[in-house]
């Protein structure tokens, strides 16, 4: 990342083809860029929904614990989903991981750049040690 902010830095290993990282820390926060259903190599997974989920999730938890953090620090989540009728299935999936529901959510349906199910972005809180 370029400028002299020296509370601003990116975590995990930048896409080859893609101009960004999988998460940046700013201060306290970190901002998870959007994930979508890959197993831990990175490849890309095509389920049905609930497992599009799972994965997709597990790819944010991994993302987060490179800094410390887990979901528990959670405070903001968008979701895209291919298909408004895949909410019900997904939103039990969800409530698996977030099961006390102490963050703030968006979800809304749009088609993705490539083929899957969902999309997640995720903003959490975590205040440095030190």
């Amino acid at each position: 990342m370029s400028g002299d902010n020296k509370d601003i830095h990116p975590i995990g290993k930048k896409s080859p083809t893609l101009p960004f990282h999988p998460a940046v820390r700013a201060g306290d926060f970190i901002f998870v860029s959007g994930q979508v259903a890959k197993d831990e190599n990175g490849n890309m997974c095509v389920g049905n929904i609930e497992e599009e989920t799972r994965l997709t999730i597990e790819g944010i938890k991994r993302i987060l614990a490179l800094e410390g953090a887990d979901l528990s620090d959670v405070v903001k989540v968008t979701v895209y989903l291919e298909d408004a009728r895949n909410f019900g299935r997904y939103n039990k999936v969800f409530a698996e991981y977030f099961p006390d529901g102490r963050l703030s959510r968006t979800t809304v349906e749009a088609r993705a750049v490539i083929e899957c199910k969902i999309e997640m972005d995720a903003v959490a809180y975590k205040p440095r040690r030190g």
